[in-house]
Parts: C-alpha cells; structure tokens; sequence
C-alpha cells in the first residue's frame, strides 16, 4: 500500500517516512495495525485519524501504538514526509521479559493527541537507539541478533518513560489545567448527591477528553497517586463527613456512597484509615 520493499525482518521494520509513495490508494485508508508503532513525525501536514479523533502533526512528536488499533492517514502527496516509524510485531519479544512488561507501559494506550514532545537531545537519544536497531536488522542474521533487537527495543521504551514523566512536570501549565478541572469534576460527583453513583476511572478521563492511562500517569507523577486512589481518598473523606455528622448505618452509608455490599465499603474503609466505620464514629464520641 505504501510502496515499500519488503522488510528484510519479517517481524520489525523501520520506515523512513520519505520514500512512501501509496500507490492508488484512496483518501483515508483504514488500517488494523497487527503490531506495535512508535513513530517521530516532524513537520507532517497530512492528518492521522486513530480511533474516533483526528490529530494533527503540526511539530516534530513521537507517538506509540499498541497492536489491534485502527488508524487512517490521509494520503495527500503535497504533505511534508519527514520522519519515521518503527513497526514490529509482538512475536518478536513474545519470549523476552519484555513481552510480560511492555503493558505496563501506560503510554502505548494514550490517544494522539497525548503524544511525547521530545527536546532536541532527547531526540537524538531516540535516534541513537533507533539507528542501533536498524544497524541489526540490516547485518548478517546469528544467534544474537534478537536478544540485541531486543534489548535496544527494552531501552528505547525505558527512555519514552523517562522523558514523558518529564513532560508532565515540563509541561505545567496543561498539567496544572488538568489537574484542576479534575479535582473540579470528582468534587462534583460527590457534593448535593443523596446517592452516589461511584465515579470509574474510564467515566472520569472520558469527561477531562483524555485516555484512562494518561490521567492516571499524569497524577500519579504530579501528587503520588493513580486516578483510583484519588477516587477511594475522595469516597473516604465523604464516608468520614457522614459517619460524623448523621446517625445512619454503616450500610446505609455503604448504599447512599455508590456501594453494592456494605462489606465492601467496610473493607475499603479499613485500609485506608486503619478504622472499621464504626470505630472512626466511637473515636468522636
């Protein structure tokens, strides 16, 4: 589809974003991408669509995908072709740690418009790594081409950790945005609501317009804590004004904060506060 010879390793490739020419092929192709994609687009005009919103790469951005996702780019010939992605299919590290750990890496699930904004050093510390990486896949294959495959690949992730955990705290001004308008919408799920309805993480990052994963690698970078332990830190102060201020039961409290089983909201309360409900109530008494 995009002209391109085929890879000389079938599970990793890297794609200079040049030399793609998509032969005949109509505006927005779709595609269903079988395998991992981290890509830097500089100057890139044309506009990629990934799940239901459209970004566009108006600056020099690193993006990460995960397999099974569908994306369409626009194939306009007058746009700017500068940069490249790095593809390879999970089978590749499938008998690696890295196939166990690499879900843990929050920013394979962040939507586009949550992509890495590197320095101009961070820069060439992904290109060093990539360069390494097609160095391999161009030699001679032996027994140790995998595992140096491999290991560039563990090191280019552990660097997009770093350097997004560095555009949290760089990036102040939307982080502290964020996080306020946050704080803001969680306070308002529970304030003058006489029954709760638990906010989820998903309901939470969907009403700020970001993915699960970035908000909760957002706070957990700017205060400590995950988008949950907000929610269970914010459940507990409600549950603590109510145990101290009105004569209702424990699992009138468990139902009226959002709770199925009042042994739930028991348990949750214990270990956040070292205190059954009924205890915290007798401490004030």
């Amino acid at each position: 589809m995009m002209g391109l010879q085929s890879p000389l390793n079938p599970l990793i490739t890297i794609i200079d974003h040049s030399v793609i020419t998509h032969q005949h092929q109509p505006l927005h192709e779709k595609m269903l991408l079988a395998f991992y994609d981290i890509s830097i687009k500089r100057s890139f005009k044309g506009k990629l669509k990934y799940g239901k919103n459209y970004y566009d790469f108006d600056e020099g951005i690193m993006s990460l995908i995960a397999p099974n996702q569908i994306i369409s780019v626009d194939t306009e010939e007058d746009r700017n072709k500068d940069g490249w992605s790095l593809l390879f299919h999970p089978d590749l590290i499938r008998q690696y740690p890295l196939g166990k750990i690499i879900k843990n890496y929050g920013f394979f699930s962040y939507a586009v418009n949550e992509a890495l904004h590197l320095s101009d050093e961070e820069e060439k510390t992904i290109e060093a790594i990539v360069q390494n990486i097609q160095k391999e896949i161009s030699s001679r294959l032996d027994h140790f081409s995998q595992d140096v495959i491999v290991s560039n690949l563990e090191l280019l992730l552990s660097y997009c950790n770093r350097f997004y955990s560095r555009q949290f705290l760089t990036r102040k001004m939307a982080t502290n945005d964020l996080l306020i308008n946050f704080e803001n919408i969680l306070d308002k799920h529970f304030t003058n609501q006489s029954e709760l309805v638990l906010p989820t993480v998903e309901k939470l990052a969907a009403e700020l317009h970001v993915s699960s994963s970035y908000l909760s690698d957002m706070l957990r970078s700017v205060t400590g804590q995950n988008t949950q332990q907000h929610i269970h830190n914010k459940l507990i102060e409600k549950a603590k004004e109510i145990l101290t201020t009105t004569n209702l039961t424990v699992s009138e409290i468990a139902y009226q904060l959002g709770f199925e089983y009042p042994q739930s909201f028991s348990k949750l309360f214990k270990n956040k506060t070292d205190l059954t409900p009924l205890e915290y109530r007798s401490s004030f008494n």
